[in-house]
């Protein structure tokens, strides 16, 4: 007969600002062997700057810090710290008080490396003999401190669909465009809780999808904060290189030029950049190197890892009995566009499904 599923919390210290720590050991240090029975495990960050990779990339990347480090060290030589963000000048943070303002951490290339390499606050992933399951914080220290963070996984044996909706979502006129799916004026996460209370789902996920024909679009969860979302993550859509050439002018010989060049000739005007990232892997032809030729070879929509979809956990384990979706404080599923959408909509469809 088959357990049912079962959902633990875990509470992470990070040792850096860049860190990664193995849930999987970590869980089974603290509850045993508790999740190992599942043939599945969703696994879920509650923060906008720390989570988790696909299995099947960081299968790819070879599993290990040896190989996801190099990997998250070219996103982070991309979006280096105190690159002229609009995100970090905190006097013009409207939504913050003058004390929050002195504690708000300067984060966003944090974010944007979170969105460019494609890291999700929710992911699947099917226990392999050995295998660790990395949390992956890129902001986990603020000036000196440890940010207590928080992640959980729920074991589960099989999901089943239950109910589908659709939503048209208001998008303006700028063919660069981003907003949150979080937004009350949309109505989108009281019809989740609808259907949530409806079929009476207390361990399971909804998942977040662009229509067919939705194209020049891409979904992400993270921090949705004006200056973030408008303006620097407008600029990378518009030039990918635009802060690493702020920061690291000298690390480049002619930054406007490199969407034109080959990856061979790139690989030499950045060579602290791309040659430690191919070099630590001993990789040629890696999955890394076919993301980073694509970097230097198209605008920002071709690498950028953001996803067709988004999964959203629901848990009781707050609200015993009653599910409901599973969100830190800053969290909302974000779509961005870009290039205009004709009809000045973009359809998003949603899925809620039960664990079991």
């Amino acid at each position: 007969m088959a357990v049912s599923p079962i959902e633990v919390a875990l509470e992470i210290s990070p040792r850096a600002r860049v860190d990664l720590v193995d849930v999987r050991r970590r869980i089974a240090e603290t509850h045993g062997d508790l999740l190992e029975s599942f043939p599945r495990a969703l696994y879920c960050s509650f923060h906008t700057t720390a989570g988790y990779l696909d299995q099947s990339l960081a299968a790819r990347l070879n599993k290990t810090r040896n190989g996801l480090a190099p990997y998250l060290t070219f996103f982070r030589n991309v979006f280096p710290e105190g690159a002229g963000y609009k995100h970090d000048e905190m006097h013009l943070r409207e939504e913050l008080s003058e004390a929050e303002r002195q504690v708000e951490p300067s984060n966003a290339d944090s974010h944007l490396a979170f969105i460019s390499a494609g890291l999700r606050s929710c992911v699947t992933y099917r226990p392999r003999a050995n295998e660790p399951v990395y949390f992956i914080d890129l902001d986990g220290v603020n000036k000196g401190r440890p940010r207590q963070r928080v992640t959980t996984a729920l074991g589960f044996n099989s999901e089943e669909e239950v109910a589908r909706d659709r939503v048209a979502v208001p998008m303006s006129a700028h063919p660069v465009d981003s907003v949150s799916l979080k937004d009350p004026r949309f109505g989108i996460y009281e019809r989740c809780q609808e259907l949530i209370e409806r079929h009476g789902v207390t361990m399971g996920r909804l998942q977040l999808s662009l229509a067919a024909g939705e194209d020049q679009a891409g979904l992400t969860v993270n921090e949705y904060e004006t200056l973030l979302m408008r303006h620097d993550l407008a600029e990378v859509l518009r030039d990918p290189l635009r802060f690493m050439a702020e920061k690291s002018r000298h690390l480049l010989a002619d930054p406007l030029a490199i969407p034109n060049k080959t990856i061979g000739y790139a690989k030499y005007d950045m060579v602290r950049v791309f040659n430690e990232l191919v070099d630590a892997l001993r990789l040629s032809d890696s999955v890394v190197e076919q993301i980073v030729s694509r970097f230097f070879g198209a605008p920002a929509r071709h690498f950028l890892r953001m996803k067709r979809s988004v999964s959203l956990p629901v848990s009781d384990r707050e609200t015993p009995g009653t599910g409901q979706v599973a969100q830190g404080r800053y969290q909302s599923p974000i779509l961005v566009q870009w290039r205009r959408s004709q009809p000045r909509t973009r359809v998003v469809d949603i899925t809620l499904t039960r664990f079991r």
